[in-house]
């Protein structure tokens, strides 16, 4: 008996809106939802220019017979389900029988499949939708589809796609990600021509995570697992203080499959409230395993969006899940940290004790700072040192700009109080009260400083003495290659030094050499946002200095008022000197009239 088989209409009606094909990525996904589906332990995706040209997606799945690759490019045509009930039990990525019709409607389409037991294969080609051929192959068992000229047919939909680079992105996210869903099936992905990774069969998600985004993320993580009536939650999540700037690397999965739920992204950043500064984001890989029919993943015509029926239980799940095991970390490092230190004499002697079931052996302190080469004079290269230490120098020069009266008459004429809460500088003026945020008045002073040293071009840097190693994912990897010339003018050397991994051997002046991997890694986030956008070099310069701002202070918790004064006299040299470069207001004024108000006179 066949696999495939027809859906009746009213079951086909029963089902939602069918997949839509608005771009490469969502091709390769329908055909490595299938490999997956046939049983497949090898899959190799290949694509050129971004996928526009050629998808090739091949497996060593179960394959088909000649009437069920005929069949399987009918409209709701599946061997998934027969009736929608089946949607509560579903065990599949696919289920629809729509994508194979569709892509071979848009493209030219060729299948060549074998099932066990067959003599030969069966090829199959299909240009635009119309059937040119099918007739006897020769292939081993398993499926291979290649997609070529896709959109050809309707150019009104081929002008939509980006660039081949973005499209390129996309078919690389996906890959891993069902890369990541199955590390018992070996994937192999080449863009044109060149190998972008090869991951062999994995025991553990561990070792593909290490294969993927590189083991000095694999390492960072640590494992999770928790159960409750109906649900089940397992991987890896990052180690407190372990974070991004961006959430691509918050990769969720539902049953096995990789989607996009508000609930779970929100329930773990809430869960990290306490274990990352605010506008970071955790690292983590989790596997969230329900009933099927307590969720539905027909949603989106995609299948990246899904719906539980019961939202509150299944946050609640993941914030207590995340937050107990992020605890027992916290609780192992304190107790690796109070513990009495041995007698040198009993150190070299005594065996080391045993670990006990729950507790996490003692971790060793930091290595020091990577030593830099010695700086050229302060005029060329000025050293790194915290802004708040630093002795006030003359900022850049800014364009007079007419300025708010408690500004042009008070600002210099400030008298200094004191510090509150460390962060905030009182003063005392003819009018009433200042109250100044210290660190908005560094990041202002600082993002006019770089700014100005990104639009001339004369950005020092500081070569390191030992160069620090980089591993990425393939996609920063891909976008830092592309990036060097953008990253050398503003003070970075970045040197390749093997498949995904780099050697920062220079730095910006104003960086800290602990600092530098953690702002390359914010910095190819921006740019796979977008935020930071190479091809309008003014907005470039300008998100580049806002990000490197931020990152330049280091505010001690207290400062000797001449210091203060400094940072006032700086402030106001700058064009903008009510707001932080994020938008913030860097002091408030109260009024005489509005401190008699508050105290009711």
């Amino acid at each position: 008996m066949g696999k495939v088989r027809l859906l009746p209409d009213r079951v086909a009606n029963q089902i939602a809106a069918g997949e839509v094909i608005e771009r490469p990525a969502a091709v390769v996904k329908e055909l490595v939802e299938n490999a997956l589906d046939a049983g497949a332990t090898r899959i190799e995706v290949e694509f050129r220019h971004g996928g526009r040209s050629l998808m090739r997606v091949e497996d060593n799945g179960c394959g088909m017979g000649r009437d069920d690759a005929l069949l399987a490019l009918e409209r709701h045509a599946t061997s998934k389900i027969a009736e929608a009930a089946d949607l509560d039990r579903l065990a599949s990525y696919g289920f629809r029988g729509e994508a194979l019709p569709s892509i071979a409607s848009v493209s030219r389409f060729q299948l060549q499949t074998r099932e066990e037991g067959s003599d030969a294969g069966t090829e199959v080609l299909v240009n635009g939708g119309r059937l040119v051929h099918a007739r006897d192959c020769g292939r081993p068992v398993g499926t291979c589809i290649e997609v070529s000229h896709l959109f050809n047919s309707v150019p009104a939909r081929r002008k939509f796609l980006k660039s081949d680079q973005t499209e390129a992105a996309h078919i690389v996210h996906g890959v891993r990600l069902y890369a990541l869903a199955c590390p018992r099936t070996a994937f192999t992905l080449i863009e044109d021509g060149r190998v972008v990774f090869r991951s062999p069969e994995c025991r553990t998600l561990e070792e593909r995570v290490a294969e993927i985004f590189g083991r000095q993320t694999a390492e960072s993580l640590v494992a999770v697992e928790s159960e409750e009536p109906g649900l089940r939650l397992s991987g890896l999540i990052g180690r407190p203080g372990v974070g991004r700037g961006s959430r691509h690397e918050m990769i969720m999965f539902v049953n096995a499959r990789p989607v996009d739920s508000r609930t779970l992204n929100y329930a773990l950043i809430e869960s990290y409230h306490d274990a990352l500064p605010k506008g970071r984001y955790p690292v983590a890989f989790l596997f969230l395993d329900c009933d099927p029919a307590a969720v539905d993943v027909n949603v989106h015509p995609a299948k990246r969006e899904v719906r539980f029926r019961s939202e509150p239980q299944v946050r609640g799940f993941l914030i207590r899940t995340v937050l107990q095991r992020l605890r027992e970390i916290g609780a192992g490092a304190v107790a690796a940290v109070t513990a009495p230190a041995p007698l040198a004499s009993a150190a070299v002697s005594a065996p080391a004790a045993p670990v006990g079931p729950g507790s996490v052996p003692p971790r060793p302190f930091p290595a020091a700072p990577v030593p830099t080469s010695p700086p050229s004079p302060p005029a060329a290269q000025p050293a790194f040192v915290p802004v708040a230490a630093q002795a006030p120098g003359p900022a850049p020069a800014a364009a007079p700009v007419a300025r708010p009266a408690a500004a042009t008459s008070g600002g210099p004429g400030w008298r200094f109080i004191g510090l509150a809460h460390g962060n905030y500088a009182l003063f005392e003026t003819g009018s009433g009260l200042v109250l100044l945020d210290r660190r908005a008045a560094h990041e202002r002073v600082w993002f006019e400083r770089l700014r100005e040293q990104f639009l001339a071009g004369q950005v020092p840097s500081q070569r390191l003495l030992l160069p620090l190693p980089v591993e990425l994912d393939a996609i920063a990897s891909a976008l830092l290659l592309d990036r060097q010339a953008f990253l050398g003018r503003h003070g970075f050397e970045v040197a390749e030094f093997g498949r995904n991994f780099f050697r920062l051997e220079s730095i910006p002046a104003w960086m800290e050499p602990a600092a530098a991997e953690p702002f390359l890694r914010d910095l190819l986030a921006a740019f796979r946002d977008g935020s930071l956008p190479e091809g309008n070099g003014e907005i470039a310069r300008d998100e580049l200095a806002r990000l490197a701002a931020s990152r330049a202070v280091r505010l001690p918790e207290s400062a000797p008022e001449g210091e203060v004064r400094a940072l006032v006299a700086q402030l106001f040299a700058t064009t903008s000197p009510l707001t932080s470069p994020s938008g913030r207001p860097v002091f408030f004024e109260l009024s005489h009239g509005e401190l008699a108000r508050r105290f009711q006179k």
